[in-house]
């Protein structure tokens, strides 16, 4: 529904204000501790007081809990519990958009950078491995049919608060297409994050040190070559697996090519805390599997989580619409 004038002027004019960015996650070394993002400097009182009505309007709460789907094959048959159908895929994302579920990156997610309406809360949807499935191209250039990227444009056209981006976790040569030349260039265009999943799927932990840098040092520098000027933010362990030193798959180097990144993401089984809560831990994101009510491990799967958040929707992120400032309903 839209806003009232003299609202959405009001919100213009608070934005407007709020010229605070958010702090940078401090440096992780092989000392890891838990470090959170830092709430940006307050705003004027009376930009406060107007953002304090929004915000209890719309119940917001910052600090709450978020969703982090992940999926893997979006196929006809699945052979697996990470395989989802075409019709699974768009009904979930329907769920999501009708629940006011409205997707950010997960770079965007990792630095709190989270700009999406009052009122709204965020998810971050997540594709491991570059599946051809996910994504493709047709002839003509456009994504084709019954691929994920395909249901999520879709489900935007209907949904226009459901925006139509995701994370892409590739490895080398992503979605059949050698360099990923074409693929990637596509999505970093339209408003996907492009993340490393490591050059071959690698075992981190069994790799040793010197070859899980090697291995995530030629799969960042594989997106750096497939699409120009990409800088991935984020990165997804295979199989949920440290490297020995987990601190390495943050920060670290191989052949002359260093990487930093913001964010490690986790196979895990439960929704990731507010990048502003004192839970948030960047070098351990857990993330849950996109499933239905049956099955294997049913219980951690994405409908369970998604009905749980619906019943308990004050443990869960609400947007205050305001990107510069932390909503905290304890305050």
């Amino acid at each position: 529904m839209p806003l009232p004038d003299g609202e959405a002027m009001m919100r213009k004019t608070i934005r407007t204000l709020l010229a605070a960015s958010l702090l940078p996650l401090a440096a992780c070394g092989a000392e890891h501790s838990t470090v959170h993002n830092t709430p940006p400097t307050p705003p004027p009182s009376s930009a406060v007081a107007t953002t304090e009505a929004i915000q209890r309007q719309v119940d917001a709460n910052e600090l709450g809990d978020v969703p982090v789907l992940m999926y893997h094959r979006i196929t006809e048959k699945p052979t697996s519990v990470y395989d989802r159908t075409p019709e699974d895929l768009r009904a979930e994302l329907e769920r999501l958009a009708s629940e006011k579920y409205v997707p950010v990156t997960a770079a965007a997610y990792v630095t709190g950078m989270i700009d999406i309406p009052a009122g709204t809360h965020p998810v971050v949807l997540t594709f491991d491995d570059g599946d051809p499935t996910q994504f493709a191209l047709t002839p003509q250039g456009e994504p084709a049919p019954r691929t994920a990227v395909a249901i999520m444009r879709d489900v935007a056209t209907r949904y226009p608060e459901f925006r139509p981006v995701a994370t892409f976790y590739v490895n080398g040569n992503p979605f059949g297409d050698p360099g990923g030349t074409r693929t990637l260039p596509w999505l970093r265009g339209h408003g996907m994050e492009i993340g490393n999943h490591t050059l071959t799927h690698a075992n981190l932990r069994q790799a040793g040190s010197a070859g899980a840098q090697r291995e995530i040092s030629r799969g960042d520098q594989a997106i750096r070559q497939g699409a120009v000027g990409a800088d991935p933010v984020t990165i997804s362990l295979p199989f949920g697996i440290h490297p020995s030193d987990p601190a390495l798959a943050l920060s670290g180097g191989s052949d002359g090519v260093r990487y930093h990144y913001r964010g490690v993401f986790l196979v895990g089984a439960n929704p990731a805390p507010s990048p502003y809560s004192p839970r948030f831990d960047p070098l351990r994101i857990p993330r849950i599997r996109s499933q239905a009510s049956t099955g294997k491990e049913a219980q951690f799967g994405s409908t369970a989580w998604l009905d749980k958040l619906a019943a308990a929707p004050a443990n869960r992120f609400t947007s205050d619409g305001v990107p510069n400032r932390m909503a905290d309903p304890g305050k």
